[in-house]
């Protein structure tokens, strides 16, 4: 298809959507043949959705394909420009049709207030939403709005589909650089297809680039130092939850003994800018959640690497980090602890109150002793092994159970004899 006038001087990428679904490249799992999406589209018979996934994935090109093919109203709208005006306006342009589909890009961005303006008229028929997010919608919509939109999940590209557009846009020769007989070797083309992380955008951007400094150096070829010198930083997407689900992995990789996963997850989010001591605070839950007392240092390794990333700070940080987190990772593991206070909130949550016995009351007030408190107590130091049997909870209850891990094999076995008398 033949770009405007209007359009001629637009990026690649922009130049390069596709304009209908036999063009679209990737997310086969909701847009392959006989796939509900694909048969709605087709078919005209769009109810409200919700298009979310990383940067560059074709949410926006395929609203744009719906708007080309739909005999309804279409009404495009930018969440980050628009205001609580410009919703009205929307809306009051959908109801003066018979059918109208109104299409919000970055629906994330817009707040609860102006998510609810637009329920009523979603409710009732007077339009059909189609939002795109970078973000989860069961975190960044309301519930009303998203219970009411089928929610289709896009995936970063493959590199082989990335390759296919870079070759696609070298051959295009109307709306890619096909008159421009570009050269670009196999492994400048490798290259971007793994540095964009599957984001279209970012490998055409890429490619555009070079070209230009192409032209402007009289380079002859593409070639892969170009391409390091274009992307001279791997592409990264880490949304919010992105976010969520990263510290989740490197949090189960340490507390399932995986050294390789725990580096892995902790260097992407230091490469993707992550609070440090964020990273740090979370290794220590880890450390006294997970290890315990199998291994007592755990917890002091990571508080200490705490200390570290406040003292030092980045690129440094990333050192005591890395010590901490596999030092945690090939402890021992316990979460008895972690299970014991549980089992005790649940006690005094549930169950009522224990008094305090008391040979335990404090004494520390004079004539304490008409009142009982503090007599019959009996002091651990003056006896054998700084250990004396006595009652210190009103009703007999077990609620610490160490592990046979590491040093908690001594607790076990102290606390196994304590417990049989």
């Amino acid at each position: 298809m033949e770009l405007l006038k209007s359009e001629r001087k637009a990026p690649l990428a922009w130049k390069m959507q596709p304009r209908k679904l036999d063009e679209f490249i990737g997310q086969s799992h909701i847009l392959g043949r006989g796939k509900a999406l694909r048969e709605a589209i087709e078919r005209d018979a769009i109810v409200s959705l919700i298009l979310y996934g990383p940067p560059g994935t074709g949410k926006t090109a395929l609203a744009h394909i719906i708007a080309g093919k739909t005999r309804a109203h279409f009404i495009s709208i930018n969440a980050v420009t628009a205001g609580i005006s410009d919703i009205k306006e929307a809306l009051r342009e959908a109801r003066g049709t018979d059918r109208a589909i109104l299409f919000i890009d970055e629906i994330h961005r817009f707040n609860k207030l102006q998510q609810d303006a637009l329920l009523p008229d979603v409710e009732n028929g007077v339009v059909t939403l189609i939002g795109a997010s970078t973000q989860n919608p069961f975190f960044s919509i309301i519930p009303a709005l998203s219970s009411r939109s089928m929610i289709f999940q896009f995936f970063p590209l493959k590199k082989s589909e990335i390759m296919f557009l870079l070759e696609k846009a070298l051959k295009d020769r109307e709306n890619g650089l096909g008159e421009m007989d570009v050269t670009l070797e196999a492994d400048a083309a490798d290259f971007i297809a793994t540095s964009s992380e599957g984001d279209a955008r970012r490998a055409l951007n890429a490619l555009e680039m070079g070209v230009f400094i192409m032209k402007s150096t009289g380079r002859a070829v593409y070639d892969i130092n170009l391409a390091k010198e274009v992307l001279q930083k791997k592409s990264l997407y880490y949304s919010e939850d992105e976010h969520y689900d990263t510290i989740s992995a490197f949090i189960k990789s340490m507390r399932g003994g995986d050294p390789d996963a725990v580096l892995y997850w902790l260097a992407k989010m230091i490469e993707a800018g992550e609070d440090p001591l964020y990273i740090a605070r979370r290794l220590i839950i880890c450390a006294s959640e997970d290890v315990g007392n199998a291994d007592p240092r755990a917890l002091e390794l990571a508080v200490a690497a705490l200390h570290a990333v406040e003292s030092i700070g980045m690129p440094e940080g990333r050192i005591p980090l890395a010590q901490a987190a596999i030092y945690v990772t090939l402890s021992p593991k316990s979460n008895a602890s972690y299970k014991g206070i549980d089992n005790a909130l649940a006690c005094v949550r549930e169950q009522r109150l224990s008094p305090v016995p008391e040979h335990l009351k404090s004494a520390n007030y004079k004539e304490a002793s008409r009142l009982g408190a503090g007599v019959g107590y009996k002091y651990p130091h003056d006896y054998r092994g700084n250990y004396v049997e006595q009652q210190y909870l009103a009703a007999n209850k077990s609620l610490f159970f160490p592990s046979d891990q590491g040093f908690e094999k001594i607790f076990k076995r102290r606390l196994s004899k304590r417990r049989s008398k």
